[in-house]
């Protein structure tokens, strides 16, 4: 394993608050990494910074050595919180744009991930339920084989009945030698397939250990533990 994420001194200011105060953060290669922690408490200001959509106030961030950038965009595959696909576009058109867009996507194993869950490759996007939307913006990320996965509230809106497809299908797609940020507050859910969580409030890393630490030191689950740290 090596260390493919660093943050240091990491702080985001806005005009009126500050999201992010100094943070320090290291994640190495072939880990499933969840970012725990209530709305508001930096996790999207943090996950927008790795991808270059922010620039720091202070410190810096490094993906696999480099800030983020030309290079960083073609090692990381994003999954925001809002779609961003356009709505007039079938599914088999936006597959085609990221067939161009990215050299490491992998076409086939996009159009097997619709199949299995019965999304029509000719459907126009809109004409999907948003459910469906976000399966297909999952797949269009896990369909890369990049070195940095960064998911955004990937099960927020996907009904409790699918989340166990949503979640199969980032164990099992993704290259493992990457790494997988799971940004969420659902956290019994996705704790089964977690190595390691990071607690973040108020801009700040409150903890940042193993699924096994957590469970040996504290003798409770990471829900159990979110749950007492947050008052959740």
């Amino acid at each position: 394993m090596s260390e493919l994420l660093r943050c240091e001194n990491l702080t985001k200011k806005y005009a009126n608050t500050t999201a992010l105060k100094g943070i320090n953060l290291t994640l190495e290669s072939g880990k499933i990494v969840g970012l725990l922690g209530p709305n508001g408490s930096g996790k999207t200001t943090l996950i927008k910074l790795i991808n270059g959509l922010l620039t720091p106030t202070e410190g810096k961030v490094l993906v696999n050595g480099n800030a983020p950038g030309v290079k960083t965009k073609a090692e990381v595959a994003y999954l925001p919180d809002n779609s961003y696909l356009n709505s007039w576009m079938t599914v088999k058109q936006i597959v085609d744009y990221f067939v161009d867009f990215y050299a490491d996507f992998r076409e086939e194993l996009a159009y097997e991930m619709l199949k299995r869950l019965g999304i029509n490759p000719e459907m126009k996007l809109k004409t999907l339920s948003k459910g469906n939307k976000e399966k297909v913006c999952l797949i269009l990320v896990m369909s890369r084989n990049a070195k940095l996965y960064v998911l955004d509230e990937p099960i927020a809106g996907v009904d409790p009945a699918a989340r166990d497809y949503v979640i199969s299908t980032i164990i099992n797609n993704y290259n493992q030698d990457a790494t997988v940020l799971i940004s969420t507050h659902l956290i019994s859910d996705i704790e089964q397939i977690l190595d390691e969580a990071i607690f973040i409030q108020n801009g700040e890393i409150l903890l940042h250990k193993t699924i096994d630490d957590i469970r040996e030191e504290h003798n409770k689950s990471v829900d159990e533990l979110f749950r007492e740290v947050f008052k959740w």
